[in-house]
């Protein structure tokens, strides 16, 4: 059974998860669920494509599901990229943003392993994911990152969440399309070595 973890914001903003909830265990779980290996995904997702990988990951692993909501989400105007004062823009060119997020993991120590989705904003991750980074302790714990974008790679948002934690084990992240299929995932997830 895959699980949604359980936050200390019970805010009535926070998306169902019943879809994750009433899903079966996946025939395909890698070894790492089988070893008992405590898996987070955690995803921030603007536009659904990066969500819509994170739950294919957790169908492979069956891991747990964090999704970050931002305090005050975004509108449509708020990520019309075009608009150099939009938003988005204007968080990504502010190094010192930190938008507020919606809710928080209230057991990340149980977690051995955390899988950190986002999408690709002017070349990096959006500014959220250092108010995520900066929220907890990564200290031993496994990282990896993944990614959705329409051209840009993963290298310098890795780079950028490494430095927020750097006494974590990071392992090689993973740029994927929203349109990734399971068998693409479940590479990946096996190239980790969980």
């Amino acid at each position: 059974m895959v699980r949604k973890v359980s936050t200390a914001d019970n805010d009535t903003n926070q998306p169902s998860a019943s879809s994750f909830n009433e899903a079966e265990e996946s025939n395909t779980a890698s070894e790492q669920t089988k070893n008992d290996t405590k898996i987070l995904v955690v995803c921030f997702s603007a536009t659904g494509n990066t969500k819509a990988v994170a739950e294919k990951i957790v169908e492979v692993t069956g891991a747990d599901y964090f999704e970050i909501i931002p305090a005050e989400p975004y509108s449509e105007d708020d990520l019309n990229y075009n608009d150099d004062n939009c938003r988005a823009n204007r968080e990504q060119q502010d190094k010192n943003a930190r938008p507020s997020i919606s809710g928080s993991i209230e057991n990340m120590d149980q977690y051995e392993v955390v899988l950190i989705g986002h999408p690709i904003w002017w070349g990096m991750e959006p500014r959220i994911m250092n108010t995520f980074m900066e929220s907890y302790d990564f200290s031993g714990k496994v990282l990896a990152n993944f990614c959705t974008s329409g051209g840009s790679g993963i290298a310098t948002s890795t780079e950028n969440l490494k430095a927020l934690s750097p006494n974590a084990n990071w392992l090689e992240g993973k740029r994927l399309s929203g349109s990734s299929d399971t068998d693409e995932i479940q590479e990946w997830i096996d190239s980790l070595k969980l």
